[in-house]
């Protein structure tokens, strides 16, 4: 803090008296007096202080708007289950919950256009696509390991030729 000295009009103080901070006043029968305040550059009014909370509220806003969107995504999965002969995806977006069912005698596993799409699982006019979580260069390795998983499943079930589904 520094002070501000203002040596009003009618000062009694004359040069190279002890007084350094305060002034005298012959005034009212004669006063000393001291006026310390800060020395800023801007006055409250002049910082524009009046639109600070609305840009502060606003702001909150967008980040609970953000956050808000963020949780409801923040579970999104995938879930495939290889189980007797039935291939089960279930996905779930948001609030909304899909599940698909395919034989898995007849499931075929494709990419959906090129090696880093999502792998297109389909079967019996039944078509899901999947991967999304993935990334894209891990996508064709998954799509490696669904083909060797129905293809041993299929091997391995009772009665079945041995012969590959896909």
């Amino acid at each position: 803090m520094s002070a501000f000295i203002s040596y009003a009009p009618g000062s009694l103080m004359p040069p190279g008296r002890p007084l350094r901070f305060g002034v005298e006043s012959s005034a009212g029968g004669g006063s000393v007096q001291w006026l310390l305040k800060r020395n800023c550059s801007l006055a409250p009014s002049q910082q524009g202080a009046t639109l600070v909370m609305p840009f502060a509220w606003l702001e909150l806003m967008a980040v609970g708007s953000a956050l808000l969107i963020y949780a409801r995504h923040a579970a999104d999965r995938e879930t495939i289950c290889l189980q007797g002969s039935v291939l089960s995806v279930e996905r779930i977006t948001g609030s909304r919950t899909e599940r698909v069912d395919l034989a898995s005698d007849w499931v075929r596993v494709e990419p959906r256009s090129n090696d880093r799409s999502l792998i297109e699982l389909s079967g019996q006019g039944c078509r899901v696509c999947v991967g999304r979580f993935v990334r894209p260069d891990l996508r064709r390795p998954l799509a490696e390991e669904l083909r060797w998983a129905l293809r041993r499943w299929h091997a391995r079930r009772p009665g079945s030729s041995g012969t590959p589904s896909s």
